[in-house]
């Protein structure tokens, strides 16, 4: 099983998301706290697999409270909570280590996949989002160069993954563009992550973009 906290300020919302994850049968909602500290606290009492996280909730935001989990709960992957286009803090929270972001308006079976990719060691994100997110950033020059720099360590191969890990594409959606099996191209992936010292898919996306 899958344990997971949700922690967002609106009950409904709450409550939609725990029956969405727990239908999927191998996921539990361990816990729910209304605002960040809570969270914080209820993540160090049950050590969750997975935290979803409101990026906007009263005492301690989404983004305050994932500095707090990195430290206190390192082993817990978060994934954050938004509706999209109203956060201009969203691109700090995937490089500040979030393991990726769902639209609150996603169907079910999105937010099912996001959490599983989380507890995978995955980051969840859809190409709809990785193309909203990279059209947000305009790489500085310095940056540019810094990606540029860092991506060079990589194979042709391994190169043409992290392209499409960029795009948003999942292992097995990448296996079949270029004809290979998902096991492989999770092995790439992890190479990938190695080489690149990125903590999940979502930063090497953003080194990628940084590098255009």
């Amino acid at each position: 099983m899958v344990r997971v906290l949700v922690a967002d300020d609106e009950p409904l919302i709450t409550a939609g998301i725990r029956t969405v994850l727990e239908s999927a049968g191998d996921i539990e909602v361990v816990a729910t706290a209304p605002d960040g500290s809570s969270a914080v606290a209820e993540a160090v009492r049950h050590r969750p697999d997975v935290v979803l996280l409101d990026i906007t909730m009263p005492v301690l935001d989404g983004l305050a409270a994932l500095g707090e989990l990195r430290r206190q709960v390192p082993s817990a992957r978060a994934v954050m909570l938004t509706s999209f286009g109203t956060e201009p803090n969203v691109l700090r929270a995937l490089r500040d280590g979030a393991a990726g972001f769902v639209l609150k308006h996603c169907a079910p079976d999105e937010l099912i996949r996001a959490v599983r990719a989380a507890h995978d060691g995955d980051a969840y994100l859809s190409p709809q989002v990785t193309r909203l997110v990279l059209g947000m950033v305009t790489p500085a020059a310095g940056r540019r160069q810094e990606a540029a720099t860092r991506l060079a360590v990589l194979s042709s191969r391994e190169a043409e993954i992290a392209d499409l890990v960029a795009e948003g594409l999942s292992n097995a959606e990448i296996g079949r563009r270029v004809h290979m099996s998902e096991p492989t191209i999770k092995t790439y992936v992890s190479r990938v992550l190695t080489k690149l010292t990125c903590a999940n898919r979502v930063e090497v996306a953003l080194l990628v973009r940084d590098a255009r």
